[in-house]
């Protein structure tokens, strides 16, 4: 699916040695949990980031992924989620701002994009937090006409986040 890997290729490079997914919770070795948003999202295996989801029928995607060094990142939320836009062309903004995510600040973005000058146009949604020892990314990526289909979805797998 070119809409989940270009989002995937939009920034959230990390790879992972294995996903321990128990009880619809997918748990990452770098710290943090997220519940599965359900039985029609399918986890992609091969996805660079550390869970990507794709939707079973449909052209939609989800991803979590975590980005964690020996010190606490010091970019702002809003560089950081211009990064995660990286590869992203013909941007128009929807949403843009600061929310609360679990009592964490996270930068909330929801934009008009492409990946090509070809390609059709497709609706993203992300989420960026950062705590002392880690960026977290969260994105959701569907064809505008049904991006408001799964965006509940998304919002539970963004609001399901903890780290352990």
């Amino acid at each position: 699916m070119a809409l989940a890997l270009g989002v995937a290729a939009a920034g959230l490079v990390a790879g992972c040695a294995g996903r321990r997914i128990e009880g619809g919770v997918y748990h990452s070795p770098k710290g943090y949990r997220v519940a599965l948003p359900g039985g029609e999202w399918t986890v992609a295996e091969e996805s660079e980031s550390d869970l990507e989801l794709r939707h079973r029928t449909a052209p939609a995607a989800m991803l979590a992924n975590a980005q964690c060094g020996g010190r606490a990142p010091a970019r702002s939320l809003d560089i950081l989620s211009r990064h995660l836009l990286i590869g992203l062309r013909s941007r128009t903004a929807v949403e843009r701002g600061e929310v609360s995510v679990g009592g964490r600040r996270a930068a909330h973005t929801v934009l008009d994009a492409r990946l090509s000058a070809k390609d059709d146009p497709v609706r993203v949604e992300t989420y960026v937090m950062k705590d002392e020892r880690c960026v977290y990314d969260f994105a959701y990526a569907a064809p505008p006409r049904s991006f408001e289909t799964w965006r509940a979805a998304f919002r539970r797998f963004v609001e399901s986040f903890a780290t352990e």
